[in-house]
């Protein structure tokens, strides 16, 4: 925390309360948001495409600071704690299967039950007293539009309140069509759709996930986007930044049951384009926008309708890795009811949306949460921010996450990046390796 007094900066002529402002008593109702540095727990999280694990195989990521072993047998998939309770290797690092149901650790031949994670034998002490008493802990998984999700619980969270999927993903149409009218737009399709089709990519961002999902639904980063292929080849008009007027202009969601979050009621009269800048001589010309809305649930994952095209959507996910990278996930969902309809929709996402929207415009999104990064690294950040009206929606979003996340992920201990001055840190960058979201193998 800063020494300094904390100086607010409030907005002339805004029409939102003054209950908007980030004063102190303000700060003091997300501080279970700040204090989540590594995540929340507790949660639903993609963890891998489908088609990154085959059959038979092993991949190892990271979530929240803990270590997750992936595996597929007979088309199903487990998941596990990567960590070996002999001496905390992960199982991933170098797979062993002896048979379909078990996954052992490498090195000394510790062997776990997929389903359970029971330490069911020791390759070379199989009648030790520890078999049978001990074990790693099990993560649910739902597979679901070529999407591997895992619950990403405490060791003693219990298994029968895992809530599912439906809970941590966005907001669903036509049943919220009446809750959230969108006349502009056709209704955006969902992963639990049926034959919804997800297509997209996944790589490591060098910041902290808050800092990244609080881009997703920045409504006055737009500036950041005017130079973007996609937006002039489309010749889409962007405004310099959506202003809120109205106390209305977000509604939170905390249904006893259901995902919770906040709709932004953008492209309604409860937010209002800025067009021009008298000071700067900047002006927008032209009425060809793209219109869009967005939304964020727990644990952190935007949803985008009617972006970068009608009849699709796009989901972003920050998901925690480390407390200073996350892993960013953008996925667009289409319903293809057809093959031929896949066909045609693979072929204009591999030309069109994964090169201009995921890479081109998303990429300025990257560089932009790392612009911050720094700033929020020691935890002054939150206290020296100066926000003005367009931050209601972080601080809309700050306050519903501390009151629903299930949990505050603990800083990780004996996993990477737990500590950044290792020799196998610095050995990594020596090498050109950046800290990543999958487990690198050993090569024999």
């Amino acid at each position: 925390m800063s020494d300094q007094p904390i100086v607010r900066r409030r907005v002339v002529n805004s029409s939102i309360s003054e209950s908007r402002v980030n004063d102190d008593q303000t700060q003091s109702q997300y501080q279970p948001y700040k204090d989540a540095a590594w995540g929340f727990i507790n949660h639903w999280y993609p963890a891998l495409f489908s088609e990154e694990l085959a059959e038979d195989a092993v991949e190892g990521i990271q979530i929240c600071g803990i270590p997750i072993v992936l595996r597929r047998v007979n088309g199903k998939v487990f998941a596990l704690k990567d960590q070996c309770v002999h001496r905390g290797v992960r199982l991933s690092e170098k797979p062993m299967c002896f048979n379909k149901k078990t996954i052992s650790c490498w090195y000394h031949g510790f062997t776990f039950d997929l389903e359970n994670g029971d330490l069911t034998t020791i390759v070379a002490n199989p009648q030790d007293k520890l078999i049978g008493t001990t074990g790693i802990t099990p993560y649910p998984v739902e597979e679901v539009a070529g999407m591997i999700f895992v619950f990403v619980r405490d060791d003693n969270f219990p298994l029968p309140d895992v809530p599912p999927l439906s809970e941590d993903l966005p907001f669903r149409f036509p049943e919220n069509s009446e809750r959230f009218p969108h006349p502009l737009w056709p209704a955006s399709p969902s992963l639990l759709d049926d034959n919804a089709v997800a297509m997209g990519i996944h790589r490591t961002g060098y910041g902290n996930w808050r800092i990244a999902c609080e881009n997703g639904f920045d409504n006055a980063h737009i500036l950041v986007h005017k130079d973007n292929t996609i937006v002039h080849a489309m010749e889409w008009v962007l405004p310099l930044g959506i202003l809120p007027v109205d106390d209305e202009c977000i509604t939170v969601v905390e249904d006893d049951q259901g995902p919770k979050g906040m709709m932004q009621w953008l492209f309604t009269d409860k937010w209002a384009p800025v067009l021009e800048n008298e000071e700067l001589g900047l002006k927008v010309e032209g009425v060809n926008g793209r219109a869009y809305r967005t939304s964020v649930v727990l644990p952190g994952v935007l949803m985008v309708e009617n972006w970068p095209g009608e009849h699709m959507v796009q989901y972003e996910w920050y998901v925690p890795i480390t407390d200073d990278t996350h892993e960013y996930w953008e996925v667009i969902v289409r319903v293809c009811d057809t093959p031929e309809a896949l066909e045609k929709h693979a072929y204009r996402f591999e030309r069109v949306y994964k090169p201009l929207a995921l890479h081109g415009f998303n990429d300025c999104d990257l560089y932009a949460r790392e612009a911050m990064q720094d700033f929020y690294t020691d935890g002054t950040g939150w206290d020296d921010e100066q926000l003005v009206s367009t931050d209601i929606s972080p601080i809309t979003w700050r306050k519903l996450a501390s009151r629903w996340n299930r949990g505050i992920a603990k800083p990780a201990r004996g996993v990477t990046g737990a500590r950044k001055d290792t020799s196998i840190r610095f050995m990594k960058t020596a090498e050109g390796k950046p800290p990543a979201y999958k487990v690198e193998k050993i090569e024999d």
